[in-house]
C-alpha cells in the first residue's frame, strides 16, 4: 500500500472542509429551527390584540376569527414589500416542537407598501394568506408572538407583543 505525501493529506483535508462548507452553506438557523418547546400558553391568553412595527396590529378573537392591519409577509414574502389587512381566521396547535398559532386572511380589506419596499420590483400582494407564528415568553414570562421573515440562513424575527389596550373614557364624566 502506497503512503499519502503530507501534501495529499492537505489537500484531502482541504477538499472535504470545501465539501461541508458547500453542503452546510444554505443551512441557516431557520432551517434547523425545531419550535421553542412552549406548551404552557393558553387560548385565552392568545386571545386579544397584538403589534408590531410601523403600525402592524392584529386582534385574535376568542371565538376563532381574527382581524389584521399592515401585516408583513412571511419567509421570502417579506422581501416584495406588501403589507395586507383584513379578515380570517386563527387556531392554536401543540406538538412536540411547541405551540403555534396559524393564522389565515381569507378577505383582504387593505393593502399598504413598506417604506423601504422597491414597488415597481413587488409581486401582486395575496387576496388571501397563511401565516405560522410560533409562541415565546419573554424575561418578565409575557407571551410574544413571532415568524421568521427574509432570507431563511439569516433567521431574522418578526415579532408581535401584546398591545396594551387603555379603557374607554366614559363621556359622561367630566
Amino acid at each position: 500500500m502506497e503512503q499519502v505525501k503530507p501534501w495529499g493529506r492537505t489537500l484531502i483535508l482541504g477538499i472535504a472542509a470545501m465539501g461541508l462548507t458547500v453542503l452546510t452553506a444554505c443551512a441557516g438557523p431557520y432551517q434547523y429551527y425545531e419550535g421553542t418547546g412552549l406548551d404552557d400558553a393558553t387560548v385565552a391568553e392568545v386571545a386579544g390584540s397584538w403589534k408590531s412595527i410601523e403600525g402592524t396590529r392584529m386582534t385574535l378573537r376568542p371565538d376563532g376569527t381574527a382581524l389584521l392591519r399592515r401585516l408583513d409577509g412571511q419567509d421570502f414574502d417579506f422581501d416584495d414589500g406588501w403589507r395586507v389587512s383584513g379578515r380570517g381566521t386563527w387556531e392554536m396547535t401543540d406538538d412536540a416542537d411547541g405551540q403555534d398559532v396559524h393564522l389565515t386572511m381569507t378577505t383582504r380589506t387593505g393593502v399598504a407598501m413598506r417604506a423601504a419596499a422597491d414597488a415597481s420590483a413587488a409581486t401582486e400582494p395575496p387576496t388571501t394568506y397563511e401565516w405560522r407564528f410560533s409562541l415565546r415568553r419573554d424575561q418578565r414570562d409575557a407571551l410574544e408572538l413571532f415568524f421568521f421573515y427574509g432570507d431563511p440562513d439569516i433567521g431574522n424575527t418578526y415579532l408581535m407583543t401584546r398591545a396594551v389596550t387603555l379603557p374607554r373614557r366614559d363621556p359622561s364624566v367630566q
